[in-house]
């Protein structure tokens, strides 16, 4: 029962994408990351792909404060949440600069941040799941498990 609703939530990631790009309190994504002090410190972010629970990937730039905390440690979480359900998965991160990725991943609304796809200060971020935690809330029970390549 548990892997059919982890698929059903992942075929969903998809769709509900729009829904984590500012939709109010209706729902909410949130990257955790540590800090140079060794500290968590979590960020609302906005998904700009993905393949169900597998990656997900988030656009920004070389001058945040993620650039440096990434540097330091890519292990991180993600927290997706809306009425329906709340996700939680464990991985790790990758920051992805070569043109080809830059160019499939960019989006207009991003122009007010960046020139273009071939901005040297633009890069997209990429979430590798290892392991998830997901709780539904219809009827208050939670599946857990790994991903694997």
């Amino acid at each position: 029962m548990y892997e059919s609703r982890c698929d059903c939530v992942s075929r969903k990631i998809d769709p509900i994408q729009t829904g984590f790009i500012g939709d109010g309190i209706e729902s909410c994504c949130v990257l955790a990351l540590i800090d140079e002090n060794g500290y968590p410190s979590a960020s609302t972010v906005t998904i700009s792909k993905a393949d169900g629970i597998r990656w997900l990937t988030f656009l920004d730039g070389t001058g945040s404060s993620k650039t440096a905390r990434i540097a330091n440690c890519t292990r991180g979480s993600v927290c997706l949440s809306t009425p329906e359900y709340n996700i939680s998965l464990v991985g790790t991160l990758d920051i992805l600069t070569d043109p080809e990725t830059k160019a499939e991943m960019w989006q207009e609304p991003i122009r007010a941040y960046f020139s273009g796809p071939d901005d040297p200060d633009y890069w997209v971020l990429r979430f590798n799941t290892e392991r998830y935690s997901i709780y539904f809330a219809d009827d208050e029970s939670e599946a857990r498990g790994t991903l694997s390549e």
